[in-house]
Formats: C-alpha cells, structure tokens, sequence
C-alpha cells in the first residue's frame, strides 16, 4: 500500500510540473500545449512509458532510498513567446516551482493528517517527492529544466558549448544519482527545505 501512494503521489506530481509548464507557456503567448490537450489533469495524455511507469517500479521494487520520474513533456516553441528570455526562463521555472507549491501544501496539510494513515502517507510523500521532483529538476544539466533556466542566461557561445552536453546530459544525471554526488551536493538542501517547511 505504501508504494502504490509513493507511485501515486510521484504521478500526480509530475503531471502538475507539466501542466504548469504549459500553462505558463500559455501565459508567454505559446498556446502549444493547450492546442495538443495537453492543458489537463487527465492521466492519459502525461504518461511516459519509461519515465512514469517503467523507472518508478524499478526504483521502487528495488527499494532504492530515491524515487523519481518524469510524465511526457508538454510541447512548447519558444518561437511564440512574446518575450523569448522571459518565456525561457518563466516557463523552465514553472515546473520545479509548482512541485514547491506542492510540497508545501502537503506539509500544511499534514498534522491534520495525524490519526490517519492512509492520508498521513499521502502527505509525507507529498512533501519529499515534490522536494526531490524541484532539486532534480533543478539540476543544470540538459535537458533538466536547471539547464533551460541557465542556458539563456549565458552568452550565445557558451550556450552552443552547453547545449553539446545535451547528447550525454542522461549519463551524467545517473553519474551524479550513483556515484553518491547526489547525495552530498543536494541532501543538504533537501533538509534544509524539509525543515522549513515540517519543522
């Protein structure tokens, strides 16, 4: 019962990092992702065999200590934008910032939640998976929403140079995961975030 909510929880979560993807691509004069349906908390149009179903199960029937994955990204062309570096970086950030939102609202909601288990589950997964889902999203390594915050921000030649990362940007995302970097660059903020929002 406990992975099913983890998986659960992890699906309605990156759904939500999507849809406001979208969304604040719509605000940015992109309709892109509303003209694919894809402005919708319905499940169907989100999933990824690998990344919302197929990667979650690994790493959950094998007990690993991280849980993560990711829903089919919603379809944006910067192109549309009326501002394509305000567009770039709002829309990047929309994402990790609405599994913050996430996070601490299930971590309100969560002494409410004591005396029952079921929903106490719910929302103490509610607040690390969101917390996981933000700082892994964050990581400027391509094509992670970190790197599409940064790569504007950089001048053009070192966005070319950056953008080469790109090819091997998921060798090194699972480099950083299992080679225990993770663990020592972002756990610390992870419970300093974690702290703030549980106490």
């Amino acid at each position: 019962m406990e992975m099913i909510i983890m998986v659960v929880v992890l699906f309605f979560s990156v759904i939500v990092h999507e849809v406001a993807h979208g969304y604040v691509a719509l605000l940015n004069g992109d309709p892109t992702a509303k003209l694919y349906g894809r402005l919708t908390f319905n499940p169907i149009p989100h999933i990824d065999i690998v990344g919302t179903i197929l990667v979650p199960a690994i790493l959950v029937l094998s007990q690993s200590s991280i849980l993560f994955g990711w829903a089919k990204p919603v379809p944006v062309n910067p192109m549309n934008f009326r501002n394509y570096l305000k567009g770039e970086v709002t829309v990047s950030a929309s994402g990790p910032l609405s599994n913050f939102f996430l996070a601490a609202v299930f971590a309100q909601l969560l002494p409410m939640a004591v005396g029952n288990p079921g929903f106490f589950l719910i929302c103490k997964y509610g607040v690390i998976i969101n917390l996981y889902l933000m700082l892994f999203n964050l990581i400027p390594i391509p094509p992670l929403d970190g790197s599409r915050i940064l790569m504007p921000l950089l001048p053009r030649n070192l966005q070319q140079l950056y953008a080469q990362l790109e090819p091997v940007g998921f060798i090194l995302i699972l480099l950083l995961l299992y080679s225990g970097l993770w663990h020592i660059i972002v756990m610390p903020i992870f419970r300093l975030l974690l702290g703030m929002l549980v106490g």
